[in-house]
């Protein structure tokens, strides 16, 4: 067998990273408890997402010295409510790591179900 990445295997690997393990750990269970409803709030939250980023984009075509979406906040809400999206999203970024390390000691504990949860995550 040949090894090697065709093109669909490279687009299939980006969806996944796009996506992240967040939908592929917690889909099922969402799916298990709620439906195919799930379906329809993935959408109106995908839509939401879409013009919340053209907005941004808009903002940004409009004063490209702002950097950030942190500096849009900071200048049309002022300094205090970026403050609290400064922190807001570093906290989010650190349980974000967190919740990623989480689920790929699961993965990993499906082929090695021996290994400790702790074990997997101090390697990673």
């Amino acid at each position: 067998m040949e090894r090697g990445l065709t093109n669909r295997h490279v687009q299939v690997m980006a969806i996944a990273g796009t996506i992240g393990t967040g939908l592929f750990l917690g889909a099922g269970r969402s799916i298990s408890l709620t439906g195919p409803s799930i379906i329809l709030i993935y959408m109106i939250t995908g839509a939401f997402m879409f013009l919340m980023m053209r907005a941004v984009g808009e903002m940004l075509y409009q004063d490209p010295e702002q950097h950030t979406f942190i500096n849009f906040i900071t200048r049309h809400l002022g300094k205090g409510w970026g403050y609290f999206s400064v922190w807001s999203y570093w906290l989010s970024v650190v349980f974000i790591g967190m919740a990623e390390i989480t689920a790929i000691s699961h993965y990993v504990q499906f082929w090695f179900p021996s290994w400790p949860s702790w074990l997997i995550q101090i390697v990673f």
